[in-house]
């Protein structure tokens, strides 16, 4: 679906439609939410596969940047280099990264999320989240969230299926190492899979006033998605969590310069 060009893709300036350049966000929002009843239904039905997975979010990929947004993906190279199935450990920002990875990773190696146990009560959407099966965890109770995610993790890896997992406590507009648990690393470790770091800068989703997940788009940012090398977990995982820390880090610096 994506076409790299040496390991990277960036999207390319092809015009943009009269009522997309005055009304970016409410254009998206209107073809977000048919795109999302389509495969709805389609889930319902037992009918939403892998496949169907990837063409939904690259349908939402290309209304981002019908509205100017452009979307920078490097590195994926790193997922492709993996035999069998492994955990992504990435910064959360926003609903574009839950919406957008599917189609950069799916089409690779199959692969879920560990995501809040309120997004399988979402109106319309829980019924496609609830279809890719993912690890649904509390996210105020760290204890059993572990518990969760170490046996239902290595239950998804053990079947070939690959793990993302965003450990911070909630999204956040800016990168705090201080917030990311290290519970990805440590599935991996349980796993015996390797770690792929993923940095991300999604801001360009804003949250929304009355409804979180419905804020503004600013299409004069960038939405930037990075892979790291993959790496094995040895000892307890530390030197491994501080170099997921570091990447993300690094490539917030370089993005923050570039705007």
């Amino acid at each position: 679906m994506i076409t790299y060009e040496n390991d990277h893709y960036l999207t390319r300036n092809t015009g943009v439609a009269f009522l997309a350049r005055v009304f970016p966000s409410f254009f998206f929002y209107f073809h977000l939410i048919l795109i999302i009843f389509q495969a709805s239904r389609k889930a319902q039905k037992g009918r939403y596969n892998g496949k169907k997975w990837i063409r939904s979010s690259y349908d939402v990929m290309r209304k981002l940047e019908a509205i100017g947004l452009k979307v920078d993906i490097k590195g994926i190279e790193n997922v492709k280099k993996v035999e069998g199935p492994l955990v992504i450990v990435g910064n959360h920002m926003s609903m574009m990264e839950t919406l957008l990875l599917p189609v950069m990773i799916q089409p690779e190696k199959d692969v879920t999320f560990v995501i809040k146990e309120s997004l399988l009560n979402y109106p319309v959407f829980k019924h496609v989240i609830r279809s890719r099966n993912p690890v649904a965890v509390t996210r105020t109770n760290p204890r059993q969230d572990l518990k969760t995610v170490m046996s239902e993790g290595v239950d998804r890896l053990d079947s070939n299926v690959s793990v993302i997992v965003f450990p911070q406590t909630t999204r956040a507009a800016t990168f705090d190492p201080a917030q990311m648990s290290s519970i990805g690393v440590k599935l991996a470790k349980k796993a015996g899979v390797p770690v792929v770091p993923l940095a991300l800068k999604t801001d360009a989703w804003e949250n929304g006033k009355q409804l979180k997940d419905f804020g503004r788009i600013n299409v004069n940012k960038t939405a930037y998605f990075s892979f790291g090398e993959p790496m094995s977990v040895t000892g307890k995982g530390g030197s491994e969590q501080q170099a997921v820390n570091d990447f993300i880090t690094t490539h917030h610096a370089l993005w923050n310069d570039a705007e």
